[in-house]
């Protein structure tokens, strides 16, 4: 095992904050937030904007948000940013009662109207029953 000095105090908080298996992604992003480039609490809460919504790739190309390797779904969005700002947090000895108060400046898209169920021509659904009366009868 390796000695506690090897691993920087940061990210060995958000390993024990974000320790089950179904959280391993959510403590990559923790991570993120240690390591943010930025020096004030500020620009690390930008960063994190920047690595957990999608944003167009090629300027003035709206489709190439699709390529953008952040989160991609709003619920997935907000986990990865609560996770990351835990990490500035940790960064900045920010009290958890703040990190916690942190939203995201950058408004969240609209869900995706509901489709329309989709009807096959040829399904028994849309087909009219027959009665006793209606269907052919036949004699061996």
């Amino acid at each position: 095992m390796f000695p506690k000095d090897w691993t920087p105090p940061c990210g060995s908080c958000c390993t024990k904050k974000y320790a089950t298996l179904v959280q391993i992604p959510w403590r990559v992003f923790c991570k993120k937030g240690c390591d943010a480039d930025g020096d004030t609490w500020d620009e690390c809460i930008g960063e994190c904007e920047e690595i957990c919504y999608k944003d167009p790739v090629f300027k003035d190309q709206q489709w190439s948000a699709y390529i953008d390797r952040s989160p991609g779904d709003n619920s997935y969005s907000m986990e990865c940013f609560n996770a990351c700002i835990s990490g500035c947090g940790f960064k900045f000895e920010i009290p958890p009662e703040q990190v916690k108060e942190v939203k995201p400046s950058r408004p969240l898209p609209p869900p995706p109207p509901p489709r329309p169920p989709v009807t096959k021509p040829n399904s028994p659904e849309n087909q009219p029953t027959k009665t006793k009366e209606e269907l052919p009868c036949t004699s061996a």
